[in-house]
């Protein structure tokens, strides 16, 4: 069953990261709730989706680590649609966990890549199209673990998530676009078809492993409610900041994880 069918009739939606996990539950969501949605990922999983979501939805592969894969993606959506009303920035993920100390220097900047940058690239390339439209709601997807263990790279990029989210939010709500953010905490996931850091599937060793236990039981523990959420659970609060029904919110950042204020 869909909650509001209509939520999002007229509307055009562009979600990032569209090919799996939360990404996928998002875009799923919204053309149900009757958006017209592009699915942009840098996988051609994003075809599946596509298909899943309807004849109206628009796939779109790019790299949205680069400036120029963000602005192929706006534009696409623009050429197909002729304008564009949400954002949703789902794009990154950690990619290692680790301590800091284990981190090598090409894995920092990689998970700075990973989970700030997209978010940079695409608010900037979709700023025009919704100044040009009068207005429109950006979702950002952050996380609570900007405190955490085992991964100081990824918590830094995500916290500069949050900053992008304050800071556009002041400059842009004169101009009608609402800008928030969602922090989601532990969400089950079906297994990621394509891993973050590889092409392929990679066996972790022991102690990557016992390090990645470490980042799990921290989450739990701090969850009020000890326990991991689901992609639904992510997609219903971020598609309620996109809505209308949101019309008097933005420059926040919701956590989404059970109790844990991150």
């Amino acid at each position: 069953m869909t909650p509001h069918p209509d939520r999002f009739a007229g509307k055009v939606a562009l979600v990032t990261g569209a090919a799996q996990g939360i990404g996928r539950a998002v875009a799923l969501r919204l053309a149900r709730e009757g958006a017209r949605v592009a699915l942009v990922d840098r996988s051609d999983l994003v075809e599946e989706a596509r298909r899943e979501a309807g004849a109206e939805a628009l796939a779109i592969t790019a790299d949205l680590e680069t400036y120029a894969g963000a602005t192929a993606a706006v534009d696409g959506v623009r050429g197909r649609f002729g304008r564009l009303d949400v954002l949703v920035n789902n794009v990154g993920g950690t990619i290692w966990a680790r301590p800091y100390a284990e981190y090598q220097e090409a894995q920092i900047e990689a998970e700075i890549r990973r989970s700030l940058f997209p978010t940079l690239w695409c608010c900037r390339a979709a700023l025009p199209a919704m100044l040009e439209g009068g207005g429109g709601a950006i979702v950002n997807v952050s996380s609570v673990a900007t405190r955490g263990v085992n991964r100081v790279p990824y918590a830094a990029a995500k916290g500069g998530v949050n900053a992008v989210t304050a800071c556009l939010a002041w400059e842009y709500a004169e101009h009608g676009i609402r800008v928030c953010g969602v922090a989601p905490g532990g969400t089950e996931a079906p297994p990621r078809r394509i891993p973050r850091n590889t092409a392929a599937p990679v066996e972790r060793s022991e102690q990557e492993q016992g390090w990645w236990r470490e980042v799990v039981e921290q989450t739990k523990a701090s969850s009020l409610m000890r326990r991991y959420g689901t992609t639904e659970d992510q997609a219903a609060a971020i598609l309620f900041l996109a809505s209308d029904e949101a019309s008097y919110i933005t420059g926040v950042t919701l956590p989404v994880a059970g109790g844990d204020l991150g």
